[in-house]
């Protein structure tokens, strides 16, 4: 909105120019998410204790965490509206890309909300059976798969990018039918990856962090040509500069513009994680974390980094793949592989202190998004 108000008003007062490049864009939405959360989140706290929203302990979770009976919850509503408002401020709205970003985000919160609401009427830890939740999330990414693809106003592929190898040389396009099934797996998958993770106080916002500065900067760099003054034989001419070919990167037209989300998504955060850090204050509950995952599997799908974000996702990824193998080896064997799932109550239960499992994660969330973005170059 103000991004169109500024560009439009540029003619008459030169200074608005600057609203037309999307690294002062970024900046600016990520200020705004910021300030919003550093400012709103005390008088959202009180509001919830107020209204007795306090979080539901699982029975059989660590000892440790029961004092964390009645820490408010849901406090992910305000990371969402910090990211919808500042997207809804800073981006181009007839970007395409950021309506079905934010269609997605909106309604993965919504899903997550049905499922934190459930759980505080009921006062336990299950929330929306798990078989309708997952319907839920799929019907959501199929929506955003099928506007992408049976909407004019896109030019997408099926192609796949390896990691680390040129993109020129080294691609899998798969057919229709079996590209959407595997988006929606990606997008569905950290949606819920994300939301096992969210289990120690910082331990999942810290990494959402990461991984949307690393798609800021894929997203920029995907469909970002930059233009210098250049002379030649005393004439002076703009020499383009396409970063996507340059970097080898899959190109996709207007995806610079999730840029500005993804900026959204780290202000945002960082305001949440001032009050959610050890001990916590409030926690996200699945509104946020379900939301923040779909939104970030939804990057991934829409920049052709679909194989690369399981670098970035290591951490999700890691602590998904552990239920699923305490799970699996229980239902099978009758015997656990970790003394609790997901991964990081293994590590409580072997006695490590809450913080050091956080800030080890983060470290950890950290190398890999250093990983997933050397690998540009290595191509």
């Amino acid at each position: 909105m103000l991004f169109e108000l500024f560009f439009q008003l540029k003619d008459s007062f030169g200074p608005f120019n600057v609203f037309r490049y999307v690294s002062f864009r970024v900046l600016a939405s990520m200020a705004t998410a910021l300030l919003i959360c550093l400012w709103t989140y005390p008088w959202f706290i009180d509001k919830l204790r107020g209204s007795d929203v306090g979080q539901v302990i699982r029975e059989d979770g660590p000892e440790s965490h029961f004092n964390k009976e009645g820490t408010p919850t849901m406090g992910g509503v305000l990371i969402l509206f910090s990211v919808v408002l500042s997207t809804l401020l800073w981006a181009d709205l007839t970007n395409q890309y950021i309506g079905v970003i934010l269609g997605v985000t909106v309604l993965f919160a919504v899903v997550g909300f049905l499922d934190d609401y459930t759980k505080l009427k009921e006062q336990s830890s299950g929330g929306v059976p798990g078989k309708a939740r997952l319907a839920m999330e799929f019907a959501v990414a199929l929506g955003a798969m099928l506007l992408i693809f049976y909407s004019n106003a896109f030019d997408y592929s099926t192609t796949l990018y390896f990691p680390f190898v040129s993109t020129e040389r080294f691609s899998l396009t798969l057919p229709l039918w079996l590209y959407v099934p595997f988006a929606l797996t990606v997008i569905v998958g950290t949606a819920n990856a994300v939301n096992l993770t969210d289990g120690l106080d910082g331990l999942a916002i810290g990494p959402v962090i990461v991984a949307a500065g690393t798609f800021l900067v894929l997203a920029y760099a995907s469909a970002t040509v930059l233009h210098f003054p250049s002379t030649v034989e005393g004439v002076q001419h703009m020499v383009e500069f396409d970063l996507a070919e340059y970097l080898m990167v899959p190109k996709v037209e207007g995806a610079q513009e999730l840029s500005i989300f993804c900026a959204s998504i780290i202000g945002a955060g960082v305001g949440f994680l001032w009050y959610n850090t050890f001990p916590a204050q409030i926690f996200m509950g699945d509104v946020g974390s379900l939301s923040l995952g779909g939104a970030l599997g939804t990057l991934a799908v829409i920049t052709k980094h679909e194989l690369l974000s399981t670098i970035i996702f290591g951490v999700f990824l890691v602590e998904a793949v552990s239920v699923i193998t305490q799970t699996t080896s229980y239902k099978l064997t009758g015997k656990r592989v970790f003394r609790m799932a997901p991964i990081h109550h293994h590590f409580e239960m072997k006695g490590w202190p809450e913080p050091k499992i956080i800030v080890r994660f983060w470290i950890i969330s950290i190398m890999l998004s250093l990983i997933a973005l050397a690998s540009l170059k290595l191509r």
